[in-house]
Order: C-alpha cells, then sequence, then structure tokens
C-alpha cells in the first residue's frame, strides 16, 4: 500500500477535506541540470493537492492523517494514462496511413489518435476514479494540534 501524510483543511458530514504535498528527489539527484522533469516542476503548479476523504471519526483542521492507496490501482491507473494515448497513436497512424497511403495521412492519424486515446483515458480516469479500490482509505489519525499538551517539568534545587 502507498502511504502519503496529509493535513485536514476542514470536515463536514463524514467528509474530509484534505492538502497534501507531493515530495520530488528533485534536489537529491545528480542530474538535475539535465532533466527535463526538474523544468517540468519549476513550470508547474506548486506540488500541492486538495482531495475530499469519507472519514466516520471527527476530524479537526489541522490534524495530520496517514492516507493509503493500494499500489495496483496507482499502477492500473498510471498504465491506462500512459498507454491509451500511445495506443491511439499507433492505430490512428497505421488506419490512416493504411487508407491514404502517405507520410501526411499517417502523422495526422497519428495526432488524431493521440488525441482520442487521451480523451478514452480521461473519461475512463473519471469512471475508475469512483470505484471504492481507487479511493485513498485514512490508515492513521494523529492527534489534534490542541490535544497535545506538553508539560515542561524543572527539577527543583533542594539544599
Amino acid at each position: 500500500m502507498m502511504r502519503e501524510w496529509a493535513t485536514v483543511v476542514s470536515w463536514d458530514q463524514g467528509v474530509a477535506t484534505l492538502h497534501t504535498e507531493a515530495k520530488t528527489t528533485c534536489n537529491s539527484c545528480s542530474a538535475r541540470k539535465g532533466c527535463g522533469s526538474q523544468m517540468l516542476n519549476k513550470l508547474g503548479p506548486k506540488n500541492a493537492h486538495v482531495m475530499q476523504v469519507n472519514s466516520d471519526k471527527p476530524l479537526q483542521p489541522g490534524q495530520r492523517i496517514e492516507l493509503g492507496i493500494k499500489e495496483s490501482s496507482l499502477l492500473s491507473s498510471a498504465l491506462m494514462v500512459y498507454i491509451t494515448p500511445l495506443v491511439g497513436l499507433f492505430i490512428g497512424a497505421g488506419l490512416l496511413q493504411y487508407w491514404f497511403n502517405t507520410d501526411m495521412a499517417s502523422a495526422g492519424g497519428a495526432l488524431l489518435g493521440g488525441v482520442a486515446g487521451f480523451l478514452i483515458a480521461k473519461l475512463l480516469s473519471k469512471t475508475l476514479g469512483e470505484k471504492h479500490a481507487f479511493q485513498p482509505v485514512i490508515l492513521t489519525v494523529a492527534l489534534g494540534p490542541d490535544q497535545l499538551r506538553v508539560d515542561s517539568v524543572h527539577p527543583s534545587h533542594s539544599s
């Protein structure tokens, strides 16, 4: 099971709104300067995600919880997102190449097939995302920010 910590933003009628921050390993990698992933990370959003998860227990804002999702769900969704557009690209290129027998038709078919594959993947992800196996579950609930109190005890000096 893949695990990630999140912070509770709000809880209302059994639904918790959570804030997670995706961690990247770009700072510890030796290929930082020549890597495209680091450039994309700089251009994109700051890797903060807000999501909603069902929770029977009342949660307080600021409370930390550990989320989990099955590896099989994560791998199958990643496979779908990457493979579906690629298959569409090859099918589109092959069909238009077969029908029109030109390179320009093949390139256009590849573009149309890739876009169609992307749209199919987006539709499938919405459908699969609603299934229970693809939903994150709460594994651990940490103490709330006002539930932990630390009293410092100073040793008394006796003479």
